[in-house]
């Protein structure tokens, strides 16, 4: 598959400020950007970071090519010396960050910077459309798998959202537990395991309801799940089942009172001998939804509409900020924006979780300009991605899984508890110590 170059997923400002800096001198100081979250969305006590292998791809294809340069100079967006240098750009410096699939809180480090001015400022709006994204669909992803238990998610939003942000979604959700997604794309490029079987266009095509299962059962085998919400589902599941038997997969409903059909319908089931039939339901379940169907006898859920729009967080509100740049003499000096409600703090940052006796989380450390103490148990939270420019953080999609299931286990039973309230966990800075 041929990848574009990433390089023009770039703000216009951001080129401005390059060709300005490099006239100044200023662009190659050393300097830190990080990028973070000064809150969480109201009312979430925790959230998950994906995007981090996306992002690592883009920073590969991070190169302005004849085509790019063309454009740029045709548009007169900046002038022949910024080209010049846009040209034979490489990413050169080092970055650090939080494993796809860990939990992070405001203030969070999740992504360091270390570069000249350069070439850091211009990752500026990959690197936040990217992590504010899809960290936005994981962090609603890993509410709804932690209230659905044991039972599994399938990610089938595709027709609620933009093509690309689909596949991207589907990604995210696979991390933070979904089992499946309805996205072909997700799963050639990313391996995401894919699952579908009809929609109610197929009921309708045929004559009647029974000559539909007929011909998806004749095709896809007894262990399909069929859609049994199109006309009567009493009358549908009772078809269903002469139709496939009791080895039939699953039945889906999609929608009315979906806690009470799904009674309704396993009691007939069972009655009928298909005990070990499947009821899964849908129909613009959130993670609400799935709690209160928690009560009732459902095998799995599908999630669309809620999940690819962040439950109501369709961004993560991630900032990307410069922290720290050299001065004249070489000497690094951490510098902060004091805006009202809009403040950062200033200085490297270093992060480790806090880990009590039990193995409980009980605080984000963040260290600035030298890392946190670790009292024994703690965990460090940055990796690092990308050493002299070169990607040495490659992980795969099931070590994020693991690693998001893991960070989850760590925080408190708080953190699942769909009620609203603050973080499960305080972000603690040392120098605010005393």
């Amino acid at each position: 598959m041929v990848v574009p170059s990433s390089a023009l997923l770039t703000d216009h400002y951001e080129l401005t400020m390059l060709q300005a800096a490099l006239r100044s001198g200023a662009a190659h100081r050393t300097s830190v950007f990080e990028l973070f979250a000064r809150r969480l969305p109201d009312g979430r006590r925790y959230g998950i970071v994906a995007g981090t292998g996306r992002f690592l791809e883009a920073l590969r294809e991070f190169r302005f090519g004849t085509a790019e340069l063309d454009d740029l100079r045709k548009r007169k967006v900046v002038d022949d010396a910024t080209l010049e240098w846009l040209g034979s750009y490489r990413f050169s410096g080092d970055i650090w960050g939080y494993a796809e699939g860990e939990a992070y809180f405001p203030g969070s480090p999740i992504l360091v910077v270390e570069s000249t001015f350069a070439e850091g400022v211009i990752l500026e709006t990959v690197a936040l459309s990217i992590f504010n994204h899809d960290s936005a669909i994981a962090s609603a992803a890993s509410r709804m798998t932690a209230v659905a238990g044991d039972r599994p998610c399938i990610e089938m939003g595709s027709r609620r959202t933009h093509e690309l942000s689909a596949v991207a979604a589907a990604r995210a959700a696979y991390i933070a537990g979904f089992a499946t997604t309805s996205n072909l794309e997700a799963g050639r490029r990313y391996g995401v395991p894919t699952s579908g079987t009809a929609a109610h266009s197929f009921t309708l095509l045929h004559d009647d309801e029974r000559e539909a299962f007929q011909a998806q059962v004749d095709c896809l085998g007894a262990g399909t799940t069929l859609l049994v919400d199109t006309y009567d589902v009493t009358n549908a599941v009772q078809i269903a089942v002469e139709v496939a038997g009791p080895e039939l997969g699953g039945v889906r409903l999609d929608s009315g009172d979906l806690l009470g059909q799904a009674r309704d319908v396993r009691e007939q089931l069972d009655g009928l001998g298909a005990t070990k039939t499947r009821i899964v339901v849908t129909s613009d379940l959130d993670e609400y939804a799935i709690a209160a169907l928690q009560a009732g006898p459902v095998d799995a859920y599908g999630v669309g509409t809620q999940l690819v729009t962040g439950s109501g967080a369709p961004t993560a509100g991630m900032v990307y900020k410069l922290v720290a740049r050299a001065d004249d003499a070489g000497t690094m000096v951490g510098v902060a924006k004091a805006s009202k409600d809009k403040k950062s703090v200033g200085g490297r940052k270093y992060a480790l979780r806090r880990i009590d006796s039990r193995g409980v989380a009980e605080a984000e450390i963040i260290g600035i300009g030298e890392r946190p103490e670790n009292d024994g148990n703690d965990r460090e939270l940055l990796v690092p991605l990308v050493k002299g420019g070169e990607i040495v953080g490659d992980a795969t999609l099931e070590q994020a899984r693991e690693r998001h299931l893991a960070s989850r286990k760590e925080l408190s039973r708080k953190a699942i508890q769909l009620s609203r309230g603050e973080p499960v966990i305080p972000t603690t800075y040392l120098d605010d110590q005393p």
